[in-house]
């Protein structure tokens, strides 16, 4: 099932249904926003199903044009927002660059975002100063319904209700400033951006497979292709996150969960879905970085699509621009 919330004036949306081709939607009944069909997902959603079945087959009389201008993050506002690193490739590039090593434990890298704020798909993205080295970051996401503390990684995928796409907002210049403080990102980190369609696993068929996307990110900078790095490389599966993150408090539902900057080993050859990672590899390569951060007018460009080029999410398309 595909579901997206469409823009009512409210904080929240309106939860509507989307064809599996993206094209029509056709409002929830009963179930007002996402956030109340997570927190009763198991007793909302089977009539939900029978709608998207019949969406597909065009048996909706009164479904309408999907729009993805008018969609809002599919959830706009989430209870809580942790980030994940699962690429090793991608931290193993940037530890290389900065002169870091960092203890091997075996542990999940994550940390906690801003999560009262979600930008849509479309919605432009305000920042202070281009000086703040302005950086987009494609991700995958899952949604949570509510996780019991202390849940094991092979029961913890039976609670990832949804997959999403993500674009997580950097500004470099400042997350090594607060890095060094110990305690951790808050200027560095402004709100993430969501493509418009929040998707049920078994959408993906077999490209949703050991708790990870196995499908391309294509992400596109200035309409010039940036790069097409593939899910299925973290080095744990969004389980392996879920749990990590409920070791010692249970997870409210409508928690997301992301898996950091997708990244692959032969990222030289496929590019990358963040400018931090290119400049990483000039440093490497020529001794210093020559791609610079983005700039306000840039835009940005991320989609997934399935096998038979059938978009999954819908596409992130933002520009940036200065804070008025």
């Amino acid at each position: 099932m595909k579901l997206a919330s469409l823009n009512n004036g409210s904080p929240d949306g309106r939860l509507h249904i989307v064809s599996r081709d993206l094209t029509r939607a056709t409002a929830a009944p009963g179930v007002d926003t996402l956030q109340q069909l997570l927190e009763s997902w198991d007793a909302l959603v089977p009539a939900l199903v029978a709608i998207y079945e019949k969406l597909n087959a065009g048996l909706v009389i009164d479904a309408i044009a999907f729009d993805p201008a008018q969609a809002m993050a599919p959830l706009p506002r989430a209870w809580q927002w942790l980030d994940g690193s699962a690429f090793d490739s991608h931290g193993d590039l940037m530890d290389k660059v900065f002169g870091m090593t960092k203890e091997q434990t075996g542990r999940p890298l994550m940390y906690q975002g801003v999560s009262d704020r979600f930008l849509g798909p479309q919605e432009t993205s305000f920042f202070p100063s281009e000086g703040d080295d302005i950086d987009f970051e494609g991700e995958f996401g899952i949604i949570t319904d509510k996780v019991p503390l202390g849940i094991s990684a092979d029961a913890a995928i039976g609670h990832i209700r949804l997959l999403v796409q993500i674009n997580d907002w950097s500004l470099r210049r400042l997350a090594p400033i607060e890095m060094k403080t110990g305690f951790g990102w808050i200027q560095a980190k402004p709100p993430c951006a969501m493509a418009p369609v929040a998707v049920t696993p078994d959408e993906l068929g077999n490209n949703w497979r050991d708790g990870r996307v196995d499908l391309n990110l294509v992400v596109h900078w200035n309409g010039k292709q940036f790069g097409a790095a593939n899910g299925y490389a973290m080095s744990c599966g969004f389980q392996d996150l879920v749990a990590h993150a409920a070791y010692s408090r249970s997870l409210v539902a409508g928690t997301v969960i992301g898996s950091g900057t997708v990244s692959n080993s032969n990222y030289r050859e496929i590019g990358s879905s963040c400018i931090a990672e290119r400049r990483g590899i000039e440093m490497i390569d020529e001794g210093a970085p020559k791609t610079a951060f983005m700039r306000f007018g840039d835009t940005v460009r991320m989609e997934t699509c399935l096998p038979d080029g059938q978009a999954l999410f819908g596409a992130i398309e933002q520009q940036v621009a200065q804070t008025p």
